[in-house]
């Protein structure tokens, strides 16, 4: 090599000519940030040329975008249809897999691996969570279910779980002992309903300082209001959110989209469904996978349309979709929803992913309406234009740039789709170019954005699972129950895939759906939640030595309040004119230490019909103490805190002054 750039490649002018071996100040000047990307998408030796008027890559090596890109950037003229010109001068022939041996190496011996095992037993989850058959299935709707959730039901400081369940079972609320132990309550502490349960969302919806429940089914969904951290009693009706036909609700978010002070709330629907109607497998060939009689759709059945209900401040909702422009979003099969502030004019938007059928992208326009723009701003198909089959979704500033990210679940024969925010709301696909272009043959559903090791970065597990139990027969490489997938981020805007090395709980096995986040023991480590069809649920815990320091914030907006359970008076009358919501949902926070600015927000919903901490986790890296805390809340005021510990879970009220 000559200089950062090597033989024939030349060095860029910008300060991306460093290769990172680690997250913690292990850099090394191997090779520019743009060679690299180009190497990673070579097997074997890469051929590289350079030229003037007659630059060429040999295309059998290289694929046309990646040659076309490479040439771009080392100031070629072009792509030509010839056989590559060999000019000695000019020709630099790398054998590969030494250079990337080395690179493996060196970061196995920077980055420790984590360890994450299956403690669900352990802390008392046993029972398994019924949805539909295990050995076939005969309806769609037995393959969709079911979400889970972390919420601190009592305001003790712990979280407590919350498993939505298909008919067999009721959804079962678990309350934590504060010692690792999580106790089934479900008798004591929730109406008792069967059902097809899919999702579930968190919110305090009435302003009283408890979080509230919304768990959407095929039928008539449930609005649970949570009577002082006691128990929940189920006000659908009363909230005027009963609904005048069975539909097939799944994704859900509270959010407050007028910035009233009051929650709002956005239900997805995926199809038009009905036992009479609906065609049995083989009836068709959308009732087919690989030649096999499975249960049909979603192509072939209706269509349904999306749903926002406005906040009344009175305890009761009203449809307001069509209003809204939510209800123009109709050709869509649609599952996980993702609310955040995309394109930063300090107003919520809702994200969906969509099965089949290009996903959804409401912007909203400030002026209480909203406009589906997923296709114009790069987030409804992949980079080749294809609808893919959307099952879950996460958001994070994954690059450091300051803006959040998406990253969407699909079907078996896709890869999963990273879409880069590049500023004010458009994206772009980054799924190659972050390295996780390819694991194809899961099936995934439920996934979050996490920093495992505290190094400041966010890191990415998805959890997987077939929906059609026959595949078993087949003998391939595709299961019905499947492990879950880990990325490491690099901090370089790339992921590496450490699944296989990650912990036994990583490689078990499930039919995997919901996954929520959350630190459970308040150890400052993320727990994952995950919701297995027919089996006991998984809690994975990273159980090996982690060295980065952390903050956990909780928000309190100032429209209500978050009482001790004993504490607990009369329901507030709605909101207190400008004032956040109590969740504080939809609240903005930056985290600023030496090393760099993280960003977050505050959420309901997300990953596959789930319901993450509401409290939001940095990590810190070695500072001791985050050195500047922005909040934005959801009224757009600003506050800030300075020199704030790490090690601790810290409550943030939102100053009315």
């Amino acid at each position: 090599m000559n200089g950062a750039g090597g033989a024939g490649i030349p060095a860029p002018s910008d300060d991306r000519a460093r290769l990172t071996f680690s997250r913690r100040a292990r850099r090394v000047d191997v090779l520019t940030y743009k060679t690299r990307w180009f190497f990673r998408t070579m097997k074997g030796t890469a051929t590289v040329f350079r030229g003037h008027e007659n630059s060429s890559v040999n295309r059998d090596l290289v694929p046309r975008k990646t040659a076309d890109r490479l040439l771009r950037h080392s100031g070629g003229a072009g792509l030509l249809p010839a056989q590559p010109v060999f000019r000695p001068a000019t020709c630099l022939i790398i054998p590969l897999a030494p250079l990337l041996l080395a690179l493996s190496t060196a970061e196995a011996i920077a980055q420790p691996l984590p360890n994450f095992e299956n403690i669900a037993a352990r802390a008392g989850l046993s029972k398994a969570i019924p949805n539909g058959g295990d050995q076939s299935k005969t309806w769609i709707l037995e393959t969709t279910g079911s979400g889970a959730a972390w919420i601190d039901y009592d305001n003790d400081g712990f979280l407590d779980a919350f498993l939505v369940s298909g008919p067999g079972s009721p959804s079962r609320l678990y309350r934590n002992t504060g010692k690792s132990k999580l106790t089934d309550v479900t008798a004591k502490a929730l109406p008792n309903r069967e059902g097809w349960g899919q999702g579930v969302c968190a919110g305090d919806y009435d302003n009283d300082g408890f979080t509230d429940l919304f768990v959407t089914y095929w039928g008539q969904n449930s609005l649970l209001r949570n009577r002082a951290g006691e128990r929940f009693e189920d006000l659908t009706a009363q909230a005027l959110l009963t609904q005048t036909r069975k539909r097939y609700n799944t994704g859900c978010a509270f959010l407050d989209y007028d910035r009233d002070g009051d929650l709002d709330l956005f239900v997805a629907n995926y199809l038009q469904f009905d036992f009479e109607t609906t065609p049995k497998p083989g009836d068709n060939p959308y009732c087919f996978y690989r030649n096999i009689p499975v249960a049909c759709g979603p192509r072939g059945l209706p269509f349904d349309a999306q749903i926002l209900y406005r906040n009344n401040g009175d305890g009761t909702f009203t449809d307001i979709s069509v209003a809204s422009g939510i209800a123009q979003a109709r050709q869509h099969y649609a599952l996980a929803t993702l609310t955040g502030d995309f394109n930063n004019d300090g107003y919520p938007d809702i994200y969906v992913a969509c099965d089949r059928t290009p996903s959804i992208l409401f912007i909203h326009q400030t002026d209480g309406t909203f406009s589906e723009e997923a296709l114009l701003r790069g987030a409804a198909l992949d980079e080749n234009g294809k609808a893919l089959s959307g099952m879950g979704a996460a958001a994070a500033d994954f690059n450091g740039d300051g803006r959040l990210d998406i990253f969407r679940t699909n079907f078996s024969d896709e890869r999963s789709t990273l879409y880069r925010n590049r500023g004010e709301g458009d994206f772009d696909e980054a799924t190659t170019t972050a390295g996780m272009a390819h694991n194809t043959r899961y099936v995934g559903w439920g996934t979050g954005f996490f920093d495992y090791d505290n190094d400041t970065w966010p890191d990415l597990l998805l959890v997987n699972g077939h929906v059609f139990p026959e595949v078993e027969t087949l003998q391939t490489d595709i299961r019905y129950r499947d492990h879950a997938i880990l990325y490491r981020n690099q901090g370089d805007g790339t992921f590496t895939d450490i699944s296989e090395k990650a912990g036994p709980g990583i490689l078990e096995r499930h039919a995997a759906r919901g996954a929520a986040f959350g630190d459970y023991d308040n150890d400052g480590q993320i727990e994952i939640l995950i919701n297995n069809q027919n089996e006991p649920p998984t809690l994975l815990k990273q159980t090996a030595p982690v060295q980065g320091n952390w903050i956990i914030l909780q928000l309190q907006g100032a429209a209500g309040q978050r009482p001790q359970a004993a504490e607990a008076g009369p329901a507030a009358a709605g909101a207190q004119p400008g004032k956040s919501n109590p969740s504080a949902i939809g609240a903005k926070v930056q985290v600023t230490t030496a090393e760099r600015t993280q960003i977050q927000e505050v959420r309901s919903g997300g990953s596959y019909l789930s319901q993450s901490d509401l409290r939001l986790h940095f990590g810190l890296g070695q500072a001791e103490a985050a050195d500047q805390i922005t909040i934005t809340w959801p009224n757009g005021r600003q506050q800030t805190l300075s020199a704030v510990r790490s090690n601790q879970v810290h409550t943030v009220k939102e100053s009315t002054h």
